[in-house]
């Protein structure tokens, strides 16, 4: 069998800091220009720092076992090199000094020396100046889910008459052949005549149950669509810990998620509080590069979550208060605490009991930092991740890579979990055609 060497770009490591040991019983090898980049991100104080340092006390660990420059066996099998000899190679229309093409340098050389070389990046890029050289190219693809055949949260089943009439008599149904997933909604269908419909919701042992109306109107919001109305149930129900809601832009993900935790918390009493969180990767640097304090730089970045607060406090205000009153109501809330808003930094480390959480944006997370935060829940906390995974501000993740969808998949067969994608887009005519057409 011939042994392939799978040369990695130093983003793979920043991605995932255990892909080192993906590769089976093959070599993996790192040049040292990867080395150099991680020490460079090693003193970052967010995800990609923490990769780096656990990628290089895992060479540190190795480094007992041999010289990383001859080879040394992982426990996860396969042998990893940290190879400088190539790095003097020189590449038909490469600039060396560019620390890429010092690292496509490697992959080159191992070519010319007659290696079967696959070079692993999620620079796409990198990757085509790579297939250029006549290199072998791959993404890393562990943790990477069919993004076309994504679970939706809900199905249309066709049935015969007897079967939708039993449904609306009993309080629960079996359907014979059946096989759901637990939360997951099922439009039944009358056969031939699709007019006549009901929607179920299922429970653990392939049950169906009917919705609860008194999800009817939440906030004073009335759901537009029957995603909506599903997604309405699964944000109002305790017993699902975890609710991903996946739409386009204007679909109502944020609006709804907000809607149902001031219903929670103010009107049923089941938290303590509202934690709103979204990712601050657009930015391209931390908060510290915005002026004022901690609360007067989330203020610019969360100024989607004031406009649905401002939004919501509005319509459940009567027609006599001024916005001047809705937004000291809003600002009543922050002051008291029942809504928080803070930044995905900060979570880490943190222990958040009886909370409702809302991360807003998750699609721009990786699938670690979405377990990091998932791991975060304490007793009674219920989280909501929302995001689109068409609009990625990450470089390095797409629709199929992203922590959102990577949870939407990984969980949509657990009872703690419920997932709904929203299609439509309720924010106005000229939304619907922007997330449509454009």
């Amino acid at each position: 069998m011939t042994i392939k060497y799978f040369v990695l770009d130093t983003n793979v490591l920043l991605h995932n800091s255990e892909s080192i040991g993906s590769f089976a019983d093959n070599r993996v090898v790192l040049p040292m220009s990867v080395i150099e980049e991680l020490d460079k991100f090693k003193s970052h104080n967010d995800e990609l720092g923490r990769n780096a340092r656990q990628v290089i006390r895992e060479l540190d660990h190795l480094r007992d076992k041999g010289r990383l420059s001859e080879g040394v066996e992982m426990d996860s099998g396969g042998t990893l090199m940290i190879d400088s000899e190539q790095d003097g190679v020189k590449v038909p229309g490469l600039d060396m000094h560019v620390p890429d093409n010092r690292i496509l340098a490697v992959a080159y050389g191992l070519l010319k020396a007659g290696k079967r070389v696959i070079f692993v990046s999620k620079d796409i890029n990198a990757r085509l100046k790579a297939d250029a050289l006549g290199i072998e190219v791959q993404d890393f693809e562990k943790q990477k889910v069919n993004f076309d055949e994504l679970y939706s949260g809900y199905r249309e089943v066709e049935v015969p008459a007897e079967v939708l009439a039993a449904f609306y008599q009993q309080e629960e149904l079996r359907v014979e052949g059946l096989e759901v997933y637990p939360n997951e909604f099922v439009l039944l269908i009358e056969e031939g005549n699709p007019k006549r419909s009901g929607i179920a919701r299922a429970r653990e042992g392939n049950v169906l149950v009917h919705m609860q109306n008194k999800h009817d109107n939440v906030w004073q919001i009335r759901p537009r669509n029957k995603e909506q109305r599903m997604a309405l149930e699964l944000l109002l129900d305790p017993n699902v810990q975890l609710v991903t809601l996946v739409g386009q832009a204007g679909t109502g993900k944020t609006l709804l998620a907000v809607a149902a935790a001031l219903e929670s918390v103010i009107t049923f009493n089941r938290y303590e509080r509202i934690l709103v969180s979204r990712p601050i990767i657009p930015l391209g640097k931390d908060l510290g590069y915005l002026p004022g304090d901690k609360d007067e730089k989330l203020a610019h970045w969360m100024q989607p979550i004031f406009d649905n607060l401002t939004y919501l406090m509005g319509i459940n205000s009567s027609k006599h208060e001024g916005e001047e009153s809705v937004r000291l109501k809003v600002d009543k809330l922050l002051r008291e605490h029942i809504v928080e808003l803070e930044a995905l930094t900060y979570i880490r480390g943190r222990s958040i009991p009886n909370q409702y959480v809302i991360v807003d944006e998750a699609q721009n997370l990786t699938p670690h930092e979405i377990k990091t935060i998932v791991s975060r829940a304490g007793e009674g906390t219920k989280m909501v991740l929302t995001g689109d995974p068409y609009q990625i501000d990450n470089p390095y993740l797409d629709s199929s890579s992203n922590g959102l969808t990577y949870a939407v998949e990984r969980l949509k067969a657990l009872p703690v979990h419920g997932h709904i994608t929203l299609r439509k887009s309720e924010r106005s005519d000229l939304a619907a055609v922007a997330a449509g057409y454009l």
